[in-house]
């Protein structure tokens, strides 16, 4: 008989993931070129911009931990619109729900997703700036939500932020599922607006998504 637990329950760990999937590390040392090489060169006016933005979030960030709404608002929706992914030909979709069966476990994991799902390519998963538990927690169960790719012969990818932190992943979510992970980029480095590299990345992985 099947059983229904949650994911946020469920989902804790990369552990978790490799014991229900078999989602595994990938051994491919190209297998995540995007987020390093040859990243596009950003504009005046984009780097204007997005110091902008750094300075906006910057400025609130010191006074105060933030909410994930908050995060939202001043920094991954502004980085988004930035980068064109809200633009022809993409469109954002929020899922109220996922189920995911593992028929070898006789289980049906099921999660609300606070996430941003771009082109059925990019997942974006905001959460809360107070805690860098909850950026530790949130990252497997993301991977989680993007196993629920309906194409798996595509790549898929996700950002997670906290909005002090940015990470990204490329997922393989075939028989064989496999990923890899960006570094860690912080945004609260003195002097260095690493939002800079985290839309260099989010514009390469528009471009990709777009071939």
């Amino acid at each position: 008989m099947l059983v229904t637990k949650p994911i946020s329950k469920t989902i804790r760990t990369l552990g978790d993931l490799e014991e229900r999937f078999q989602l595994l590390p990938t051994q491919n040392s190209h297998f995540f070129p995007e987020w390093q090489e040859s990243l596009p060169e950003l504009t005046n006016i984009e780097i204007e911009a997005i110091d902008q933005i750094y300075q906006r979030y910057f400025r609130h960030r010191k006074h105060s931990s933030l909410a994930e709404g908050t995060v939202n608002h001043l920094l991954v929706a502004p980085l988004l619109t930035l980068a064109k992914l809200y633009d022809e030909p993409f469109f954002i979709t929020t899922e109220p729900s996922v189920n995911l069966e593992i028929e070898n476990q006789n289980e049906i994991l099921r999660g609300r997703i606070d996430t941003l799902i771009i082109h059925q390519r990019l997942w974006v998963l905001v959460v809360e700036s107070k805690d860098s538990l909850s950026f530790n927690i949130a990252l497997p169960q993301a991977m989680t939500y993007m196993m629920a790719n309906p194409n798996p012969s595509q790549f898929v990818y996700g950002m997670v932020t906290s909005g002090d932190e940015f990470l990204f992943i490329k997922m393989k979510t075939d028989a064989n599922p496999e990923y890899d992970l960006s570094n860690v980029f912080y945004t609260l480095i003195p002097q260095r607006n690493q939002l800079r590299e985290v839309l260099q990345i989010l514009k390469q992985i528009r471009s990709i998504i777009l071939q």
